[in-house]
């Protein structure tokens, strides 16, 4: 007889975004003549860079003759893009990330939920509240937590973020494990400090824990005095896995490109207590599970990374911050606390009340979809995000039909 992993059963009911699509179809099916403004997603809606469109037709037209052609390439990513990353993202700002300690993949999302497959599950496991949703879900299936109860899975070390911490958790009274970090933070568009960053990653090299770092956001950070890699710090790299993604910082969302950054000298423990190399577990298991990203997806993904591709980027992402600009003005001037929007495309707005009530009157009244903060966590449930990714005229007809509804 065929079984299944019983621990998918503790699972809620539905992932967030699936629930808030179906909750927008039914309100679309019954007022199919009202323009729905979604700023609820994190998908981008401004075309790839033309460098990167350059860099594909090339490579495309690479692949269309004999001499040129390619089939598998390298598991984990075409040199040519692993030291392209490795110069630009890390050794220009201080941090000594070789190329080889770079895995391209298809996904940051797919990478943060495969790590965890390298870990025991009997480890103590500590995950932001709130938070992305993929890191607690991708535990739970692997059987690290106990039933879900009160808005919360047993065995799990919550770490609350809440305005009075200024959305910084502290850190954990109880020893852990592994640690997930998220900064800018998805969702709440929180920064991090260098010296705050810096006691994390002292804790973890004090405890032999680890930090799964998601730097997915990195790219919106203006403050230069901000750190964009954990790497940047002090020792991260004996303590420190750091996940990456072109989805946000070049338009990638329905390209698929991105890369984590396994350090040679990041270890775990066996049984015995005997230290173990991430980097060499983690290149097994890419290599057995995953056949590597596209040639002329890499071809793009480099692009970004030449003169041209640099400004172009830049000019994206200056956009879609002067979007979150607008988004926090309109709130703030209707009297919502609001945190993110300035190094982050997230606006995280304190909603005075039930989340997935504020996301109805949203969506009824204003016709705008945001994401409800209940979904990220308990600590986020009085609150909802709001996302810059729209076109400029969406965003400011969505804050002028909530300024008449709520105003």
């Amino acid at each position: 007889m065929i079984t299944i992993n019983e621990h998918y059963k503790k699972l809620q009911a539905s992932y967030l975004f699936s629930d808030i699509a179906k909750r927008v179809a039914a309100h679309q099916q019954a007022h199919p003549d009202q323009r729905i403004i979604k700023l609820g997603i994190g998908d981008v809606t401004k075309p790839l860079p033309t460098a990167c469109i350059e860099a594909f037709h090339q490579a495309v037209d690479e692949m269309g003759r004999e001499e040129s052609f390619r089939g598998y390439g390298p598991e984990q990513g075409y040199p040519f893009l692993r030291e392209s990353i490795a110069k630009h993202d890390f050794q220009d700002r201080g941090a000594t990330i070789s190329a080889d300690e770079i895995f391209v993949s298809d996904g940051a999302k797919c990478d943060t939920g495969n790590i965890q497959e390298l870990f025991s599950t009997d480890i103590v496991v500590a995950i932001p509240d709130p938070v992305y949703p993929v890191y607690l879900d991708t535990n739970v299936m692997a059987g690290r937590t106990g039933t879900y109860e009160n808005g919360r899975y047993s065995g799990v070390v919550y770490l609350e973020s809440l305005r009075e911490n200024n959305f910084i958790p502290a850190l954990p009274a109880t020893p852990v494990d592994l640690i997930y970090l998220c900064f800018p933070n998805n969702p709440t568009g929180s920064t991090i400090s260098r010296a705050e960053l810096q006691t994390w990653v002292d804790y973890a090299r004090d405890n032999r824990a680890l930090i799964l770092f998601d730097a997915a956001y990195e790219a919106f950070i203006r403050d230069e005095s901000l750190p964009k890699s954990i790497f940047e710090l002090d020792g991260a790299e004996e303590v420190a896995i750091e996940f990456r993604s072109f989805s946000k910082s070049g338009g990638f969302t329905g390209t698929r490109c991105a890369y984590t950054v396994v350090p040679k000298a990041c270890m775990a423990y066996d049984s015995s207590g005997k230290p173990q190399s991430l980097h060499d577990l983690w290149h097994r298991r890419h290599s057995t599970k995953f056949n590597g990203v596209s040639y002329p997806v890499q071809r793009a993904a480099e692009a970004l990374y030449s003169a041209n591709g640099k400004r172009q980027a830049k000019e994206l992402i200056e956009y879609y911050l002067d979007n979150a600009a607008l988004i926090r003005t309109a709130m703030t001037e209707l009297g919502y606390a609001c945190v993110g929007g300035d190094h982050s495309p997230y606006i995280w707005i304190e909603g005075r009340g039930d989340s997935w009530q504020f996301f109805d009157r949203l969506l009824q009244q204003a016709g705008v979809v945001c994401t409800p903060g209940a979904g990220f966590g308990k600590c986020g449930a009085g609150y909802i995000r709001l996302s810059a990714f729209n076109s400029r005229e969406n965003v400011e007809e969505a804050m002028e039909r909530i300024k008449q509804s709520f105003g």
